[in-house]
């Protein structure tokens, strides 16, 4: 049996985790003072473009770049994550689900890695501003027979799609695709506030990275952003990286959301750890800034992010009254209860997977300081 020491960020107890193989066999209490790292379940990510050069949306994407990956967010204590394929050309989203499905159908050992993939688009506003870097000739109305060749083509694990729910057809499309087990998000969208209540009563369940992909003039009360917050049957997803969301915002959609509804996402892009430059998606210009935020070259808008969830962590607790135990939770226990709720979430339980990262952090710390990070019972960072 292997073992591992540290504080658990659920009870603030020293804790010692004993397991074999891929499962928690053994949880007991440590009677001592002994300074220990904080121990939390590994991340799990439902929003990752790329990193570093890979990019999910690429028509030369490799199994091996999906591996790649999973190695890079490992060090972030991320263990698993969603490949994300953003607006695109068709063909090339049919391709890279296949790239992704048959790399997981050769090695199913990598299912505790890539739990799902997120289709972001292409349903989505083509508006400024909403539509964010979303590239404006792919954009299009909701097709279920494009979808489910698309779903076909993952082997069934496409598990979340983000659209506008104003596009034409929408509202019937989120009623078929939710009827399979998909989790439909209302995210770049520039949906009148009546949409968004026919959208929840159709199915949708979540807002994606809520309060961004959004207009920089919208009506002052009737608008989507608060009608997703006061929704009660969507969860949101959020982006704390200090660019995306000032802590105003990110305090009150935790408030209107009650913790237990708010799932912690990066939205990290293949820009993300880049070196500072300008850089092309296709016929889009993005810079990467100095201190690593990704923006439309010339515009004030945003392009997805370009931190991991061990450096959003740290701005969420310095930035909110949110205790270690709360904003652990959102990228643990709270995207496990949306996406798998017929699995108990993780809690550092007997019985729970061996999925768990060890970092030391302290008050003011701009991002986690990850020693190890394992799934499934293996030691994945530092690699082995």
């Amino acid at each position: 049996m292997t073992t591992v020491k540290g504080c658990s960020v659920f009870s603030g107890k020293n804790i010692e985790i004993g397991f074999e193989g891929p499962v928690i066999t053994k949880v007991k209490d440590l009677h001592t003072t002994e300074k220990l790292p904080f121990i939390s379940p590994g991340f799990m990510d439902t929003q990752v473009n790329g990193y570093r050069g890979i990019d999910y949306r690429s028509g030369e994407l490799k199994p091996e770049d999906v591996i790649k990956i999973t190695k890079m967010l490992a060090a972030s204590g991320t263990t698993s994550h969603f490949p994300t394929i953003i607006t695109g050309p068709g063909e090339i989203t049919t391709r890279n689900l296949k790239v992704i499905s048959s790399l997981l159908s050769e090695q199913p050992e990598l299912d505790s890695a890539v739990k799902g993939i997120h289709l972001e688009g292409p349903y989505i506003s083509s508006e400024e501003g909403s539509r964010g870097a979303h590239d404006l000739q792919y954009i299009r109305d909701p097709d279920y027979r494009e979808f489910s060749r698309w779903q076909e083509a993952a082997g069934g694990r496409i598990k979340q799609l983000t659209l506008a729910p104003e596009r034409e057809g929408a509202i019937e499309f989120i009623k078929k695709v939710t009827s399979g087990g998909v989790i439909v998000s209302i995210g770049h969208t520039a949906a009148q506030p009546e949409t968004i209540r026919a959208a929840a009563a159709a199915g949708a369940k979540m807002s994606t990275h809520l309060g961004n992909g959004s207009q920089s003039m919208i009506p002052r009360l009737r608008n989507y952003i608060w009608e997703q917050m006061a929704e009660d049957r969507l969860s949101a997803s959020i982006l704390t990286d200090g660019f995306h969301l000032p802590p105003s915002v990110v305090k009150v959609i935790l408030r209107t959301k009650e913790l237990e509804r708010v799932i912690l996402v990066s939205d990290v892009t293949d820009l993300g750890g880049m070196e500072p430059g300008i850089y092309r998606w296709g016929d889009i210009k993005v810079k990467v800034f100095e201190d690593g935020h990704l923006g439309l070259a010339g515009t004030e808008y945003l392009a997805g992010a370009g931190h991991l969830i061990d450096h959003s962590l740290a701005w969420l607790i310095n930035s909110t009254d949110l205790s270690i135990k709360e904003a652990f939770s959102l990228c643990t226990v709270n995207p496990h209860k949306l996406f798998f709720a017929e699995n108990p979430p993780p809690k550092l339980d007997q019985g729970d997977p061996a999925d768990f990262t060890l970092f030391n952090w302290k008050k003011e710390d701009s991002k986690l300081s990850v020693l190890e990070t394992w799934r499934s019972g293996e030691k994945v960072y530092p690699a082995q």
